[in-house]
C-alpha cells in the first residue's frame, strides 16, 4: 500500500515543479518584457522632449539670424534701407536749403513798395485839394467852397499877390498869398508838412485856415477880411 501513495506523491512534486518552473520562466519573461517596454517609453519620452534655450528654440537648434548665410541677406537688406533713408534726408536738406536761398534771393530783389502819394495839379483846383489833405489829416476844419471863396476875394487866385497899403504893410509886414497872410500869422499857425514859405500856396492855405479854425471855429465861417 505505501508504494502508490509514494508514487501519486512523486506525480504531485513533478507536477508542482513543472508549474513552478513555468512560472518562474514567465516571470522572468514578464521581468525582461517590462524594463524593456519601460526603456523603450523612456527614450521615446527623452527624444520628445528636448531642452529649450531662453529664446523659445531647442538647444542646438540653428536660427536664420543665427545662420550666417541666412542672415548676410537680412543685413544686406537693414544696410540698403539705411543707405536709403540717409540719402532722403540729405536730398530734403539740400531741397530745403535750395528753398531758402531762392527765398531769400527773391526777397532781396524785391523792394520794398511806397504808397504812391495822390498827384495834385499846380494850380488853384490842385492847392485847394491839397491842402484839404493835409487839414483832414490834422484835424483842421473847412471846405472846398469856403477855402474857394476867400482866396478869390484876398487874392483872386494869385499866389504872389502882396499886399502893400494897408495897415500891416505900413508896419512893415504886408499880407502876401493866396489868404493874404502876415508872417507874425504864419509862423505861429504854420502846420507842419508843408513848406515853411509864406508864399507857397499849401503853405499859406493851411496856415490862414488853420488861423480861421482857432479864432472863427473854420475858414467857411469867415465872410470878409479876417
Amino acid at each position: 500500500m505505501p508504494m502508490p501513495t509514494l508514487l501519486r506523491s512523486v506525480r504531485v512534486t513533478k507536477t508542482h515543479k513543472l508549474s513552478v518552473a513555468v512560472l518562474a520562466a514567465a516571470g522572468a519573461t514578464a521581468a525582461l518584457t517590462v524594463p524593456a517596454a519601460t526603456g523603450d517609453a523612456h527614450a521615446a519620452a527623452s527624444s520628445a522632449v528636448q531642452p529649450v534655450s531662453a529664446n523659445g528654440q531647442p538647444v542646438g537648434a540653428k536660427t536664420k539670424a543665427a545662420d550666417p548665410k541666412a542672415g548676410n541677406g537680412a543685413e544686406k537688406d537693414v544696410q540698403q534701407a539705411a543707405n536709403l533713408a540717409d540719402t532722403v534726408k540729405v536730398t530734403a536738406v539740400a531741397a530745403q536749403g535750395h528753398t531758402a536761398k531762392e527765398a531769400a534771393s527773391r526777397a532781396a530783389d524785391r523792394k520794398p513798395v511806397e504808397a504812391s502819394k495822390p498827384h495834385y495839379a499846380n494850380n488853384l483846383d490842385g492847392w485847394i485839394k491839397e491842402s484839404l489833405a493835409i487839414m483832414k489829416e490834422k484835424g483842421i476844419p473847412g471846405s472846398y467852397e469856403g477855402l474857394h471863396r476867400n482866396i478869390m476875394r484876398e487874392s483872386s487866385g494869385n499866389p504872389n499877390v502882396v499886399n502893400d497899403w494897408d495897415i500891416n504893410a505900413k508896419n512893415g509886414i504886408p499880407s502876401k498869398g493866396l489868404l493874404q497872410v502876415i508872417q507874425p500869422t504864419f509862423d505861429a499857425y504854420h502846420v507842419e508838412g508843408t513848406a515853411n514859405d509864406l508864399t507857397d500856396p499849401v503853405a499859406n492855405i493851411t496856415a490862414a485856415a488853420n488861423y480861421a479854425a482857432h479864432r472863427y471855429g473854420s475858414m467857411d465861417n469867415v465872410n470878409s477880411a479876417y
